[in-house]
């Protein structure tokens, strides 16, 4: 069959569960449905059955709420590759056959691996893309925030990073934020790398960040597959929408663990780190996060502390301060006024003293010059 298009009725869309990865499309435009030879790309939107409920029995709507899923259901979701160490990966399919259901968030791909302590991926079968009324497919990338060419400067950025999935770096950003609303600062905070996540999104809202951004505000389902341009695209697009709200500290999340691929390349990347004034670091054990302070180091990273899941335990907690030589701090704890005023003032100190050495750097330059 060749590529066809057809109207859709807007009934039929407004019976569908459309996914919190959709959450920047126009529901109200004319939609018509793309299908045939039609090759899929990531951020294309998809109207599919459900037709096996496997791992995810439950889809996360635009508003973040978790709706069950029923076999027969019609949902709309995005085309994504998915790197999930504890559940699966995925990636897009070059055709329009059936596929899974990869992330709860509403990511469309083709299975290639899954955790052994995870269900199969939902089965799906697409129906067809998205298309407008002229059967021009719909994109992710079609509603995204305005491109920018450079981060603009803000008064703090701290990132928090793990040693992989699941890790409490969500947690850690939540508390964090927490606790800096709880003295008056003024936090924006924003997530740079994964999989659409409604559950993480509305984690960092309801701790009292404003305003809350994700790598979908960027026109990108998932960040797993893309190149350096496209995470630096990410990072000065959702950067300069968080500077404009001219907050006192930026909270950024960088999903995964340090080894995952896009989350080198993006502390490899100069445009990046030299935005960063803090690290805080999450892990699963003492191992792991001494072995992430290391790597953050060697990349002249400044890293202020330690927290994450090995806090669950005393004697993790115990091992981490022994061989860390950082505060360990328990993941619930940085929501606390003095424990949130701390990290902030040494934030604060580090940025006045690196502005210091540039000015000076500057003025012998002059001199010299």
């Amino acid at each position: 069959m060749d590529i066809q298009f057809e109207p859709l009725k807007k009934m039929r869309l407004a019976q569908a569960k459309w996914a919190y990865t959709t959450r920047r499309i126009n529901q109200k435009q004319n939609f018509s449905l793309l299908y045939g030879k039609v090759a899929p790309l990531a951020g294309d939107l998809v109207l599919a059955r459900v037709d096996e409920l496997g791992q995810h029995k439950r889809l996360e709507l635009i508003n973040s709420r978790r709706a069950f899923l029923f076999e027969g259901d019609e949902i709309v979701v995005a085309y994504g590759n998915r790197y999930a160490p504890d559940q699966f990966e995925g990636i897009v399919p070059d055709h329009l056959g059936r596929c899974r259901l990869v992330a709860a968030g509403g990511v469309a791909a083709r299975l290639l691996n899954r955790h052994d302590r995870v269900r199969s991926a939902t089965r799906i079968t697409p129906l067809g893309l998205l298309a407008d009324k002229d059967g021009h497919r719909i994109n992710l990338s079609s509603a995204r925030l305005p491109k920018a060419d450079q981060i603009f400067p803000t008064p703090l950025v701290l990132v928090v990073a793990g040693t992989s999935m699941n890790s409490g770096k969500t947690t850690t950003c939540a508390n964090l934020v927490k606790g800096f609303v709880r003295q008056n600062i003024k936090v924006s905070a924003a997530k740079f790398t994964g999989t659409g996540a409604g559950s993480d999104y509305r984690a960092l809202v309801d701790a009292g960040a404003e305003p809350v951004f994700d790598f979908i505000d960027a026109g990108y389902v998932s960040t797993y597959r893309v190149n350096r341009n496209a995470l630096l695209d990410i990072a000065m697009t959702l950067g300069t929408e968080m500077c404009t709200a001219q907050p006192d500290i930026i909270v950024v999340e960088i999903a995964d663990g340090l080894l995952q691929r896009e989350t080198a390349l993006l502390f490899g990347t100069p445009a990046f780190t030299d935005w960063v004034d803090g690290v805080i670091f999450a892990a699963h054990d003492a191992l792991g996060a001494q072995a992430g302070i290391s790597w953050l180091m060697a990349r002249q990273l400044p890293v202020f502390a330690v927290t994450g899941l090995l806090t669950s335990s005393p004697l993790a907690h115990r091992e981490a301060e022994e061989v860390c030589g950082l505060p360990v701090y328990h993941t619930k704890s940085l929501a606390r006024a003095n424990v949130s005023h701390y990290i902030y003032n040494c934030l604060k100190f580090r940025k006045q003293r690196q502005l210091a050495i540039k000015k000076g750097a500057s003025v012998l330059n002059e001199v010299a010059g």
